[in-house]
């Protein structure tokens, strides 16, 4: 088997690959520092990006407390603001195929609706995935996040910004990233991610993950397993916009989650 793996894209817009390797540069800084490992890169161009192929294997209890462990060190490692962009990148943002926006808030609440959650809900309510009474409700709680009902004093985390299983990628040494849509965000975002789609051993990955954020100072807030469709909000409203009904269905669902967290 070939040690090396190229995507390619006739189609790609422009900046598709460059920001793929932007985001994995970006945290491959902090696998320097005891992160996660990401897969290498060796070249990308317009239309491509050749990528050092992972030999997978199947992951271990240990590999999952290892991972769970790095990836405290991956979101220490911070960014810039909510919704930065990889350093040193000031070319377009990519989760999936479709564009992410880049913008530098100082509050987590008001760049998460508006940047990740309601650009992707106008395209699902185009899209007839997402009802009128639907909207309403999501938009609802677009609302109370943006008026700071979830904001808190963390500072912005290095997301992989779209970590589910597919993107994790286990070698004999353990975890690998992949395919990320690096940014600026909460830390929590990416934890509830890799519940949206579960993940081998995922509560031994959450246990090692709270151990050493408690361990390093910087512990977990509490009540964070109840914010979780909070910070599912994003990734459903991307499924929703491209992905069909249930998605629109799972996303009015964590809406309505979120809106009962508030007192």
């Amino acid at each position: 088997m070939p040690d090396t793996f190229t995507k390619t894209r006739a189609d790609a817009p422009a900046g598709f690959f460059e920001a793929e390797h932007a985001g994995l540069a970006w945290l491959a800084q902090a696998t320097e520092a005891g992160g996660v490992r990401v897969v290498r890169v060796l070249r990308s161009a317009p239309g491509l990006i050749e990528l050092e192929r992972v030999h997978e294997t199947p992951p271990t209890r240990d590999h999952a407390d290892a991972f769970g462990a790095a990836l405290v060190r991956t979101h220490s490692a911070g960014a810039a603001a909510f919704g930065s962009a990889p350093e040193g990148y000031d070319g377009p943002l990519f989760i999936g195929s479709r564009p992410l926006v880049s913008a530098r808030q100082t509050r987590w609440g008001r760049f998460y609706s508006r940047d990740r959650v309601l650009p992707f809900l106008a395209a699902a309510v185009a899209a007839g995935t997402v009802t009128g009474r639907e909207e309403r409700v999501i938009r609802s709680a677009c609302a109370r996040i943006d008026a700071g009902d979830f904001d808190d004093a963390e500072p912005p985390a290095r997301l992989h910004g779209d970590l589910w299983t597919g993107n994790v990628l286990w070698d004999a040494d353990g975890a690998v990233l992949i395919d990320p849509a690096s940014h600026g965000g909460h830390r929590e975002t990416d934890l509830a991610m890799l519940a949206l789609f579960g993940l081998p051993h995922l509560e031994r990955v959450l246990a090692a993950y709270e151990r050493e954020a408690a361990a390093t100072g910087e512990p977990l807030r509490d009540g964070w397993r109840g914010r979780v469709p909070v910070h599912q909000l994003h990734p459903l409203a991307v499924h929703a916009a491209g992905h069909g009904r249930p998605y629109g269905v799972a996303l009015a669902e964590a809406a309505e989650a979120v809106l009962a967290l508030i007192p």
